[in-house]
């Protein structure tokens, strides 16, 4: 399995990482806890040692679970969570209502407090490794909440600090107030414009970035096909990404790929996730599982070194067929 550094904090981790906002069951059409447990421990087994999760996955039910599934492991696990997407308070931005009640952006010294608490209290630990502003709180300055961050690091809660959902400005904010290791951002062959506005400052500043939705919400995985239908919450069900003209457009950069799979002795998605860890500047690739048969396969992504020749032939691809995709 590929390691690699988060940022300057000496915390060594698998490039692949297992995300858990689908096992948090939250806009993902409910969770299976036991299949979730065997997804984790299924990771794990196979090399992962990065394990990515949130309050906001669930409300609290991905950290549960998550915590049950490392106990007695945790010394394998470099263990991410958030903080900042709250409904403890209404201070800070209102984001979005869950069942009739807010939630909210915050980012007060407070608040991150009492969250990390209650994260080691469903983790059941005593530290958390890489700890991530989740989306970022224009009601509090930058320099409050790393301030909170710093003292959370110095007194051993956390080992390092993150950001996620951030624009150059709050990027620029946060290396001036303090020793920021990685960003988190939504990357993949359907959503490049990272290479241009946040990588340049991450490479320059000794960041990492953390990728999720490298397989861009499972449209492509491979497996996505164009009759396929989407219910209840399942937040893929009116997304102008997954139009049918879309899916379209992906099978036909997956005919590109297949050859490339063929001969690497992988699947499709595994190719996938194998390009997007090899792009300039992406450090890890967070890949969600919700059993232990899709932990198994990422994980072997991260076994994957693609020729340049295998890098030429998918980026003409992904320009032909993905470079006009809607949504």
């Amino acid at each position: 399995m590929l390691t690699r550094e988060i940022g300057k904090s000496g915390i060594e981790a698998s490039a692949i990482g297992l995300g858990t906002w689908a096992i948090g069951g939250w806009m993902w059409g409910g969770t299976d806890e036991a299949a979730s447990i065997d997804a984790i421990r299924g990771s794990i087994d196979e090399g992962v040692s990065l394990i990515d999760t949130a309050p906001a996955y669930g409300q609290g039910v991905a950290e549960e679970i998550v915590g049950k599934a490392i106990e007695g492991r945790r010394d394998k696990v470099v263990l991410a969570t958030k903080c900042g997407i709250v409904w403890h308070t209404q201070k800070g931005n209102h984001f979005f209502d869950v069942d009739g009640k807010p939630v909210h952006r915050y980012l007060g010294r407070e608040s991150i407090i009492h969250e990390v608490e209650q994260s080691l209290r469903r983790l059941k630990t005593d530290r958390i490794d890489h700890y991530i502003t989740h989306w970022q709180d224009p009601t509090t300055p930058i320099d409050e909440t790393m301030e909170a961050l710093e003292r959370l690091k110095k007194d051993g809660k956390i080992r390092s600090i993150g950001a996620s959902n951030t624009s150059p400005e709050d990027l620029k904010a946060y290396v001036a107030a303090g020793q920021l290791d990685a960003i988190q951002e939504e990357y993949s062959m359907a959503k490049r414009d990272l290479e241009t506005t946040l990588v340049p400052l991450a490479r320059e500043n000794g960041i990492s970035i953390l990728s999720y939705s490298s397989l861009a919400l499972g449209l492509l995985s491979g497996k996505m096909t164009v009759d396929r239908t989407f219910d209840g919450d399942d937040q893929r069900r009116d997304n102008p990404r997954f139009s049918t003209a879309n899916r379209q457009k992906v099978a036909e950069l997956m005919n590109v790929i297949e050859p490339v799979a063929g001969a690497h002795g992988a699947t499709l998605a595994q190719v996938v996730i194998a390009w997007t860890l090899q792009q300039p500047g992406i450090t890890f690739s967070l890949c969600g599982a919700r059993n232990p048969d899709q932990a198994r396969e990422n994980a072997a992504a991260g076994r994957i070194r693609l020729a340049d020749d295998d890098l030429r032939t998918i980026d003409r691809a992904v320009a032909d067929h993905l470079g006009d995709l809607d949504g």
